[in-house]
């Protein structure tokens, strides 16, 4: 197949910001659900965060370009009510995540007018 480790590492890098995304949303959409552990009906929510750029340069430094982004519970302080999500974090984190996509789509856009150009020449 015709796939770089450069297209592979943009594939990657947009499937893993689209999930760092989702999770955002979902953070915010649980900002006000309490987590207590007491009180087994009493639903429970801690932030998650993703990560995935160590092992993406990893991969790339291997020749290989793909990796699966990994979401854990996030480790920041909690409130008194034992969520964790912190609304100004997440705003951060969901401007820097679209500009990384917004990066990453014109890179992946700049690849296939390339391979379109060589393949039109040939």
């Amino acid at each position: 197949m015709l796939e770089s480790v450069t297209s592979a590492a943009l594939a990657s890098a947009m499937d893993a910001l689209a999930l760092r995304q989702r999770t955002i949303a979902n953070n915010i959409a649980n900002i006000n659900t309490p987590n207590y552990t007491a009180n087994i009906n009493t639903p429970n929510y801690t932030a998650k965060r993703v990560s995935f750029e160590d092992q993406l340069a990893a991969s790339v430094r291997a020749g290989d370009g793909e990796v699966n982004a990994t979401v854990s519970p996030s480790e920041e302080p909690t409130r008194t009510d034992g969520n964790n999500v912190n609304l100004d974090t997440e705003t951060l984190s969901n401007i820097d995540t679209v500009l990384r996509y917004q990066f990453a789509a014109r890179a992946a856009a700049g690849e296939f007018t390339s391979l379109r150009t060589a393949l039109r020449s040939s």
